[in-house]
């Protein structure tokens, strides 16, 4: 088990209770601020029961979340947290789905930024080459940073969720405001009953709110992490998951469902619409630096996800290795260069129907650290003598496993049959690594 450990070069942990509910209140917004409202056009109104579904259950996972904190406020998340429940085999499928999950999302919110950065110079992105240029700028710029430190992560983490979330708020008002009845009609605009309709919408909305767990995932690296760890985390997804659904609902309803379904910039498009060009490319500028906050966040937590996974003795050990400024230098650069190899391989394709199948693959590989971590709660409840607290904490574990498989059915069969396809690459990793660290003790029983 790892310990809780402050950044090399540092005399205590560098993020304090704001940083680390910017950490987690940053990704989340992030995700959902992109291209998601274009996604749910096609739904109406009745993505409104996807959000309030997927509201409840992150809230739920948090509390999970939260709990796990106090048992190991360490380095690492649900990767930590299945192994220590469940032993090194269960700690590497977590490790590995919640790293290649990482990687998918990365290249959606690059894309995105392109996406947005489209409605401030459409000119140059006549060029096939702009979209993925861009794209990868984006990713070694938040690669850069991080690579500075955690410290520098977190400063950058910080200024860009200030910038971002007031404007959030202002769109999600203007929402109420410029609320037209007929926007909403019909209700339900898909072909599936509203069953159909909540399960599908679920899957999608559900990557608003991952960064739940990114509080946990750099636990050594955060002061008073039995305190700070879980208020970070309720507080930034209580926070997050609010604005978000209240913004997108208002894009939804502001924007005429051909144009959403098309958009590259929703948010930019609804401000346009309200108060003209010049607001359009204000909530663009906006909406860039919601895109570069939220990459950052992950782009942090990859590197640390592969960190804490090496120092586990699950990743190879490349991984673990730190610079000077206590960054995994070699993880960062190795998970960059994944995300940017996606981005090149699939820039072709339409922004939002890449970013749809990019977030439900996401949604796909998270949700089975969620629903692992969820098994691994109802575990150490399980172990712990029968009190009322630890009786409700057994509830919420089990109703966030419940989400967690409901939402992992919606993702649909082609996003699990690459989710998959993904874990299995990962097999030769695991058996490289078991087969390393059995060796030298044949060795000494040889000699």
């Amino acid at each position: 088990m790892n310990s809780a450990v402050p950044v090399a070069g540092s005399s205590r942990p560098a993020l304090g209770l704001w940083m680390a509910t910017a950490l987690v209140l940053g990704n989340i917004i992030g995700s959902g601020l992109f291209l998601l409202p274009s996604a749910l056009a096609p739904y109406g109104g009745a993505a409104l029961l996807g959000w309030g579904v997927s509201l409840s259950g992150a809230m739920l996972l948090a509390m999970v979340f939260a709990r796990l904190g106090l048992e190991r406020p360490s380095r690492g998340g649900p990767p930590a947290y299945a192994r220590m429940a469940f032993g090194d085999g269960a700690g590497f499928l977590v490790a590995w789905s919640y790293w290649i999950s990482n990687a998918c999302g990365n290249a959606a919110i690059a894309i995105a930024f392109a996406g947005y950065f489209d409605s401030l110079l459409p000119a140059r992105m006549e060029s096939p080459a702009f979209v993925p240029l861009i794209s990868v700028a984006a990713l070694a710029l938040c690669t850069l940073a991080n690579l500075r430190g955690m410290r520098s992560a977190g400063a950058v983490q910080l200024i860009t969720t200030v910038l971002k979330f007031l404007p959030l708020l202002l769109i999600a008002v203007a929402g109420v405001v410029y609320f037209e009845p007929s926007a909403w009609h019909p209700f339900n605009r898909g072909t599936q009953n509203l069953a159909g309709v909540t399960t599908t919408t679920i899957a999608l909305t559900m990557w608003a709110f991952f960064g739940i767990e990114c509080a946990t995932v750099a636990g050594a690296d955060i002061r008073d992490p039995c305190r700070t760890i879980p208020r970070a985390t309720l507080l930034g997804t209580a926070l997050a998951g609010v604005g978000t659904i209240l913004a997108c609902m208002a894009v939804v309803g502001l924007v005429p469902e051909r144009q959403l379904a098309a958009s590259g910039a929703p948010f930019a498009d609804a401000a346009s619409g309200l108060w003209g060009p010049f607001a359009g490319m204000l909530f663009a500028v906006v909406a860039s630096v919601s895109c570069i906050g939220a990459l950052n966040g992950w782009v942090l937590v990859q590197g640390q996800v592969g960190r804490g996974a090496a120092e586990d003795g699950l990743f190879p050990q490349v991984f673990a290795r730190c610079n000077g400024s206590g960054a995994p230098a070699a993880g960062l650069l190795i998970s960059t260069a994944l995300s940017s190899a996606l981005v090149l391989a699939n820039f072709q394709k339409h922004l939002v129907a890449l970013f749809t199948f990019a977030i439900l693959l996401s949604t796909a590989t998270t949700l089975l650290p969620y629903l692992a971590c969820s098994a691994a709660a109802l575990r150490i409840h399980h172990d712990r003598r029968s009190s009322v607290r630890a009786a409700t904490q057994t509830v919420v574990a089990l109703l966030a496993l419940g989400f967690s498989v409901w939402a992992l059915i919606g993702t649909g069969a082609e996003a699990l049959a690459w989710g998959a396809v993904l874990l299995l690459a990962g097999l030769p990793v695991y058996l490289w690594r078991r087969s390393r660290r059995r060796a030298p003790a044949k060795v000494g029983r040889a000699m």
